[in-house]
C-alpha cells in the first residue's frame, strides 16, 4: 500500500482563532454557565421560600468569596449571552456579515458585557451599601 501525502482536514493547529469564531465559541460556553446557573438560582429560591434559617445557609454560601465569584462570572454570562444574542438576531436579518461590522459588532458585545458587568455590581455595592 503507497501511502499518499493528502492535506489534513482544517483544525485548531492549523487555523489561528478569529474573532468571529472566538465570539461564537464564547456565545456556546456562556450560554452552557447560564443553564448550569439555574439550579443555583432554584436552590436560592427554594431557601428564601424555606424561612429564615435556609436563607442565612444561602446567604452565607453566596457571600462567600466562592460565590461572589459565580454570581459575577454568571451575570458577565448572561450579559455576553443577551449582546451576542442580539447580534445573532441581525444576522438572521441579513444584516451584519461584512467582516468589519462582524468584528465590530463583536467588540461591542464584549466591551457592552465587561461594561454591563461592572455596572451592574457598582450598582448594587452602591445599594446595599447606601
Amino acid at each position: 500500500m503507497a501511502i499518499h501525502k493528502r492535506p489534513i482536514s482544517p483544525h485548531l493547529q492549523i487555523y489561528r482563532p478569529q474573532l468571529t469564531s472566538v465570539t461564537s465559541l464564547m456565545h456556546r460556553a456562556s450560554g452552557v454557565f447560564l443553564s448550569l446557573g439555574l439550579p443555583a438560582l432554584v436552590w436560592w429560591l427554594w431557601s428564601v421560600a424555606g424561612g429564615r434559617d435556609d436563607y442565612l445557609v444561602a446567604r452565607e454560601i453566596i457571600g462567600s468569596f466562592i460565590g461572589r465569584l459565580f454570581l459575577f462570572l454568571w451575570t458577565a454570562a448572561f450579559f455576553y449571552h443577551l449582546l451576542n444574542g442580539i447580534r445573532h438576531l441581525a444576522w438572521d436579518a441579513g444584516w451584519g456579515f461584512e467582516i468589519a461590522t462582524a468584528y465590530k459588532t463583536g467588540w461591542a458585545a464584549i466591551a457592552g458585557a465587561i461594561a454591563l458587568t461592572l455596572a451592574t455590581w457598582i450598582i448594587a455595592y452602591w445599594l446595599r451599601a447606601g
